[in-house]
């Protein structure tokens, strides 16, 4: 990829400011500087916007590849490497969870599908011994906490969250130590050890629910900036924001890029995840979290569904509802650390029993107590 963008570089800026500075020859040299100079400028600028573009393109093929092979090596190959992961699967008496972002063939050979709370309540309902949960760290974490006598695998040790590493244990007690007498509340966004400073949890879908049960005058809400600013809307509730957010949702997914769906499409129900910027999630008819968009999109009688969050989402919807129409706000809006999860990845851990994901028993103790108060209330 490095090798296709210089190339790129040396061979657009040379076209582009010979086309710019061939205009200068009848200029008096002191204005043909200046005019160089700004040639230059908007060569750099329109450089640079398209190799954006073009690394968007080959970083969307390159998490997509082994989708894409397999495509075009055909279904058999598919089919038995399904077969061997199934096998597996019996052989270790374990369950497989996929994330609503998850690639395709994953979301097909899972047991579970859904939000990451969800499925680790679903897998600790269940009698396997082992758990491969097909998502990101925090959510194999939460797995191993609410299943301590199961193990956690995780295919891809790398799958992590940027927006759960945005803030830290030790972060989170300096930052208490400022608010005093202020409840925190931890989206499940989290890892064990934020979980374990924290109050209560909550999800996208019960966040408002849970900050308006919090007895306190004011509440420190963790991690993420742009589903805290909503909460506070809907709940009226003092609150503190951590400055966190994901980077798929708000940096990717912005209100021009709704607003011209609208237009093309303007009899479509609008839905867009909370974790969006607050001037994208004002374009929304619903504001709802994965499992939202999922059962909204199957009890309306509506037929077409702006989508806004992360892409994975649309295989789901479509599978499950074929006579309905999904356009996604942005085709860039992919969250890479989940597509690092393949079945390849996903018969490897199964097969050496490895990539354990496991939480030291005084934390885990002191993460499920915010998680429980959590379930009891919503």
């Amino acid at each position: 990829m490095p090798q296709i963008l210089r190339q790129f570089k040396e061979e657009n800026a040379s076209c582009v400011l010979r086309a710019r500075t061939d205009k200068f020859s009848d200029v008096e040299m002191p204005q043909r500087q200046s005019l160089k100079a700004q040639a230059r400028t908007d060569v750099r600028v329109f450089r640079d916007a398209h190799i954006i573009q073009i690394e968007s393109i080959l970083k969307i093929f390159y998490i997509f590849k082994d989708t894409l092979m397999g495509l075009i090596f055909g279904v058999e190959q598919m089919n038995e490497t399904i077969e061997r992961l199934n096998k597996l699967k019996k052989e270790r008496n374990a369950v497989i969870l996929a994330h609503i972002y998850q690639l395709p063939e994953i979301q097909d050979v899972a047991d579970f599908v859904g939000d990451s709370l969800e499925l680790s309540r679903k897998a600790a309902q269940t009698d396997a011994d082992a758990i491969v949960f097909c998502g990101v760290h925090f959510m194999a974490e939460t797995a191993a906490i609410l299943s301590p006598d199961k193990k956690v695998l995780i295919p891809d040790v790398q799958a992590g969250c940027p927006m759960a590493d945005m803030i830290t244990a030790e972060r989170l007690r300096e930052f208490k130590k400022k608010y005093s007498g202020a409840k925190v509340v931890a989206y499940v966004n989290t890892s064990a050890s934020v979980k374990a400073e924290s109050d209560i949890c909550c999800t996208s879908s019960n966040a408002v629910d849970i900050v308006k049960s919090v007895d306190a005058e004011s509440i420190i809400f963790v991690p993420d900036r742009n589903l805290g600013a909503y909460v506070q809307k809907m709940s009226e509730k003092k609150m503190i924001l951590w400055n966190g957010f994901c980077p798929t949702h708000n940096n990717i997914i912005f209100p021009e890029d709704i607003l011209k769906l609208k237009r093309e499409f303007p009899d479509a129900e609008t839905l867009v995840h909370p974790e969006c910027r607050p001037e994208t999630l004002a374009l929304a008819d619903y504001a709802l979290s994965t499992g939202g968009m999922c059962k909204r999109a199957a009890q309306s009688s509506n037929k077409d569904f702006i989508i806004a969050t992360e892409s994975g989402i649309l295989y789901k919807l479509k599978k499950d509802n074929p006579s309905k129409n999904f356009y996604h706000a942005s085709p860039l809006a992919v969250c890479p650390n989940m597509k690092k999860i393949t079945l390849a990845k996903t018969i490897d851990v199964l097969l050496n029993m490895k990539n354990i994901v496991s939480v030291p028993d005084e934390i885990r103790e002191k993460a499920y107590q915010p998680i429980v108060k959590m379930l009891k209330i919503a």
